[in-house]
């Protein structure tokens, strides 16, 4: 008697689709993604229960005849493949006709299209993957496909469901990722009969404000990059953008959203050097190449893919990336101060308080003369420690300047602003500003103002105040001196070109993997250009010489780091980021720290070279280096207009 025997189709459909449907969300968007291949324009998405108990998809597109319904529930019945010539360079979302048969199997579906020229549409219903026959039924030009009590004949796989709202949480992520990935379709999506979202055809970026927020929209970097017929663009958040979430993270290969673990470690390593280790960076990237360089054939999900040349995609986004956060300054971009943020915040945290301001602010605004204005509970009245001798004196002596007479007073303004001209002259001599003539009636409205405007003041040692034509500016000036320096030190260490090698008196000697071995042997010549000058002895890897400023670090573990990015991305950044480490301890230990006195004329030079250097808008810790305060935001803390 035969052990081996063919399966029936039922049973490799449910097999099949415990592969392809691990969810509501799932089906979805194998759903979806034949709409879209149908060139539809607009889809209605409608869920019950998280997806759970119905979900229905309805679009514009070309629909199908009657013979194409009877044939589209079957298994590997597909439209967009005929020879694996056409699979190596397919472009659709779908091709395996795995999606529609897999959740016929394990659901009660119906499918009713038509196509434009048609009089009336062709439906067929399945249960259980049994299929009925194809009849007449009335319908819009598009397909409609209505997924009913999904898993009902699987109940191991129902029991691994989530609950209706982790579900329906899942499918609108779904939804969400081909919105963004499809701007030009309209998209709607509605739960229990409750509209969850309403997008036009719009474009990419009022497409991200709507899903991804406002605030996203207003800290992000437009990129847009292309080599060798391959294409990088989209958004990315600055760095400073402290709302990241890995959830906001979008990668799209030739319109597909992908997991992929080659752009996701190049763009890392581009915001290493700018970003916050306790932020997340945010970007909604596309990558667009020849189908015949990258598989979508790897899982049946197709959220893997495979590239052809890994190593040029990788060092594509690194660079592409690193070249627009290096624009990161106040020549280029604001920096993110979200005083909007504060107020909430602030109203958030004191509640009564601002209540109590805004309607006494109200009530002064609407009384009549002859009445009184409205009473409000006041607040517990502030507990003042007395003042010590020094505090005293520095009073008595503001009071006196306050109460002097008016002819010094003035005297002492003529003064100030005779040296303030001084310094400023002065600053403007340095730097190459040309100066403008006094006697011309219109200069001062045709003077251009820097970015970051002039310095005033210096608060308690540690802020630059400084003004500019709408705005007052704040500076850290640690965090700003220690971006300056840092960047120098890189420009300098650039120039050297290749990496400084020390070598090793005593060659570093260790029993390397297969993978690190064969690996030294490939990529030798890069090692070398990294300042490591690595050989295979047998079984044994040897180091004869490693970077120089690296030279008291833990040298085996620094290759088998290197070797490791190699293998996995071809390229490796590892002795940079070292390198780059030990410059920012330089440079931090090096810049003016808080509590230093600085000159107008010291505070204006650093601010005009934040201007110029790159990635000046955060420090070497990711940090923040300046925030403007608009005047309309100064309004807003002191309810001005009200």
């Amino acid at each position: 008697m035969t052990q081996i025997h063919l399966l029936p189709d039922h049973l490799i459909n449910q097999i099949a689709a415990g592969e392809v449907i691990e969810r509501p969300a799932n089906a979805l968007k194998e759903i979806i993604e034949n709409s879209l291949d149908a060139k539809a324009t607009s889809i209605n998405i409608q869920l019950e229960s998280g997806g759970i108990k119905r979900l229905s998809v309805t679009d514009n597109g070309m629909g199908m005849n009657e013979e194409d319904v009877s044939l589209a529930l079957q298994r590997h019945a597909t439209s967009k493949i005929r020879s694996l010539e056409d699979l190596e360079k397919v472009v659709s979302m779908g091709f395996r006709g795995e999606g529609l048969a897999s959740i016929a199997s394990v659901s009660r579906l119906t499918l009713t299209s038509r196509p434009v020229e048609a009089k009336y549409a062709t439906q067929v219903y399945a249960e259980d993957g049994k299929q009925s026959a194809v009849k007449a039924a009335a319908h819009a030009p598009g397909t409609s496909v209505e997924v009913v009590e999904l898993f009902f004949n699987t109940p191991a796989r129902r029991q691994f469901l989530k609950s209706i709202s982790t579900e329906f949480a899942h499918c609108r992520t779904m939804v969400e990722r081909l919105a963004i990935a499809n701007p030009d379709v309209a998209f709607t999506l509605t739960h229990n009969d409750k509209n969850i979202l309403s997008l036009p055809a719009q474009p990419l970026t009022a497409r991200c404000a709507t899903i991804m927020g406002e605030d996203f929209i207003a800290a992000s970097l437009p990129v847009d990059e292309t080599i060798d017929g391959i294409r990088l663009h989209g958004l990315i958040a600055k760095p400073t953008f402290a709302q990241g979430k890995t959830s906001q993270q979008y990668i799209f290969v030739n319109n597909r959203f992908v997991r992929d673990k080659v752009i996701l470690h190049a763009v890392k390593q581009a915001y290493h050097d700018v970003l916050h280790l306790a932020q997340t960076p945010v970007f909604v990237l596309f990558l667009t190449l020849p189908p015949a360089e990258v598989d979508a054939n790897i899982h049946p999900t197709k959220t893997e893919v495979r590239f052809r040349h890994s190593q040029a995609i990788h060092q594509l986004v690194f660079h592409t990336l690193n070249k627009y956060l290096a624009n990161t300054n106040a020549k280029h971009t604001e920096s993110i101060s979200q005083p909007d943020k504060v107020l909430n915040d602030i109203m958030h945290k004191q509640p009564e308080a601002v209540q109590r301001l805004f309607t006494a602010a109200q009530s002064a605004q609407n009384k009549i003369p002859s009445q009184a204005p409205a009473p409000y509970r006041m607040s517990r009245p502030p507990v003042q420690s007395p003042l010590s001798l020094k505090e005293t004196q520095s009073a008595l002596k503001t009071y006196a300047q306050l109460y002097q007479n008016e002819s010094t007073a003035n005297q002492e303004q003529y003064n100030v602003a005779k040296l303030l001209d001084s310094e400023l002259d002065h600053l403007e001599q340095s730097q190459g500003i040309t100066q403008i003539p006094q006697n011309d009636e219109t200069s001062e409205s045709n003077a251009v103002i820097p970015p970051l405007g002039y310095a005033i003041a210096q608060l308690l040692d540690i802020y630059i105040l400084a003004q500019t034509t709408d705005a007052l500016i704040l500076v850290d000036m640690h965090a700003s001196a220690e971006r300056v320096n840092y960047e120098k030190m890189k420009q300098q260490r650039q120039q050297n070109g290749q990496v400084s090698s020390q070598a090793l008196l005593i060659p570093v000697s260790f029993c390397g993997s297969n993978e690190e071995i064969a690996t030294v042997a490939e990529f030798s010549k890069q090692l070398k250009d990294y300042g490591l000058d690595v050989t295979v002895q047998e079984q044994n890897i040897v180091i004869h010489s490693v970077p120089a400023m690296l030279i008291k670090s833990n040298i085996k573990k620094l290759l088998q780091k290197v070797l490791a990015d190699m293998m996995q991305f071809g390229s490796s950044n590892i002795i940079q980021e070292q390198e780059n480490h030990i410059l920012s301890t330089l440079a931090c230990h090096g810049s003016v720290r808080a509590g230093r006195k600085l000159t107008l004329p010291e505070m204006n030079a650093l601010l005009r070279e934040m201007e110029q250097t790159e990635r000046a808008n955060q420090c070497n810790h990711g940090r923040p280096t300046w925030v403007k305060l608009r005047l309309e935001d100064l309004d807003a803390l002191f309810l001005r207009g009200q």
